[in-house]
């Protein structure tokens, strides 16, 4: 039997020392080997089979993606090894360790899948066992193995991963994509070194994981497309985010990231000024512990960029700056949908050329915005602030509107079920544009003040014009 110690405290009556160095590995701070009475030997689980460590009673179960993907395991700490086919089971109890190897090729589907296990487990070792048999040992290159550890816990009862080594420093598309998926007993996150993305790489990695609280970090400063989308989602404990340095962005790269994450209280900094489609969409909405938005330094934007990035966050009560003047389409689109808390909106939105469905919902439903930003743009497109205020039922005064000729769809519902609007100043000339005003101030104060350009002799009244039973006045 070898000696072990735990703290530099000899440990005795030891009855099985297979299981008892195991623990030692699967505990960080028991040590045990040659110099293990110094307590100075940290273990290095570089160097370790990816292993298994039983919580509970029940199976543990691979199915290969491919009849080429075999397994081989071992439940005597590597005395033997047995190697079934494309699919493997083992009946383990509590506390029981298994150590896994395989040389196996990935597909679109990855190497294969832990998902059918039925105990829970925490896991530790260097994944690289998985791909290169015996030799994993200072393995980190995934070239030419792309989709590699797609899925592979998908759904199991694995618990604490903060031992599972990913040494690789520069990834492949899709090789860590789904890895964790559902995983909602999952407590700690592994390591993540990489500094060189591929596309999808971190895809869904952890998605559902409902027990997740921290993040790992996340070191890369240069990010690909898909490479963070949805991460974290739904990882409802989640109180804390990795600090994301990159500065260019691209398509979809932290879209969904930390949606519905109801745990986390402070977004990351995100100093990107090059975006690209779709880069923030919906990357907190539904963070509903969310006080504060981060700045957002861009000045020319991109197709959906912010589309939905906040929508639902009903804690929020501050946002900064919009500086953009250059628009996309969509770029705004519910930007603060749902935003129940939300007392300021940034002070100006200073574009003054407009892109289709700009503003769409920007603020719909943010029930105690009572001051809008100003809207200096002249040249409007198709349906640019369509809903934009849609429900601010603490709104009084609406921005004024400086535009002579609107576009199809423009203001269409702009001010919808703003109970308290009292006071428009609107100056369009050329109303001509279909549905341009159609049910723009419906259910609007009873009351209130219409400002219109003099030359303006054709607005029509009621919920699609100046609203009725509102004093007129010229500009």
């Amino acid at each position: 039997m070898s000696i072990s110690y735990y703290k530099n405290q000899l440990i005795t009556n030891l009855a099985d020392s297979t299981k008892i160095n195991y623990k030692a590995y699967y505990h960080n701070n028991i040590l045990f080997g040659a110099n293990a009475e110094t307590g100075d030997t940290p273990t290095d689980y570089s160097t370790q089979y990816l292993t298994f460590v039983a919580t509970s009673g029940g199976t543990f179960n691979f199915s290969g993606t491919t009849t080429a993907n075999t397994i081989s395991y071992s439940t005597d700490s590597g005395a033997t090894w047995s190697t079934p086919a494309q699919v493997a089971t083992i009946n383990v109890s509590s506390s029981d360790v298994v150590m896994w190897k395989g040389e196996m090729t990935p597909t679109n589907k990855g190497i294969g899948t832990y998902s059918a296990s039925t105990a829970s487990f925490d896991t530790q070792g260097n994944i690289m066992s998985l791909l290169y048999g015996d030799s994993f040992k200072n393995q980190t290159s995934l070239s030419g193995k792309n989709y590699a550890f797609y899925n592979l816990f998908r759904t199991a009862n694995c618990l604490d991963v903060s031992n599972l080594i990913l040494p690789s420093t520069t990834l492949i598309e899709r090789c860590y994509s789904n890895m964790f998926y559902g995983c909602s007993g999952l407590t700690t996150a592994p390591t993540l070194p990489a500094t060189t993305l591929a596309d999808n790489c971190y895809r869904e990695m952890f998605q559902g994981c409902t027990s997740l609280a921290t993040a790992p970090q996340l070191p890369a400063t240069a990010i690909t497309t898909n490479c963070y989308r949805s991460m974290f989602n739904g990882c409802t404990s989640l109180t804390t985010a990795p600090t994301l340095p990159a500065t260019t962005m691209y398509d979809s790269c932290y879209k969904y990231m930390f949606n519905g994450c109801r745990g986390l209280t402070q977004a990351p900094q995100l100093p990107a000024t090059t975006l690209a489609s779709s880069c923030y969409e919906n990357m907190f909405s539904v963070c509903t512990s969310l006080t504060t938005a981060p700045s957002l330094p861009a000045t020319t934007l991109q197709n959906y960029c912010y589309k939905n990035m906040f929508s639902g966050c009903t804690s929020l009560t501050t946002v900064t700056e919009l500086p953009a003047t250059t628009l996309a389409a969509q770029c705004y689109w519910q930007m603060f949908y749902n935003c129940t808390s939300l007392e300021t909106a940034p002070s100006v939105l200073p574009a003054t050329t407009l892109a289709a469905s700009a503003y769409t919902g920007m603020f719909r439903s943010c029930t105690i915005l009572e001051t809008a930003p100003q809207l200096p743009a002249t040249t409007l497109a198709n349906n640019c602030y369509f809903q934009m205020f849609y429900g601010c039922t603490s709104l009084t005064t609406a921005p004024q509107l400086p535009a002579t000729t609107l576009a199809t769809y423009c203001y269409y519902q702009m001010f919808n079920g703003c109970t308290n609007l009292n006071y428009i100043k609107m100056l369009a000339t050329d109303i001509s544009a279909s549905n341009c005003l159609s049910y723009w101030v419906s259910g609007v104060a009873s009351s209130g003040t219409f400002v219109k350009a003099a030359s303006m002799t054709s607005l029509p009244t009621g919920t699609s014009g100046i609203p009725n039973g509102w004093t007129v006045q010229n500009a």
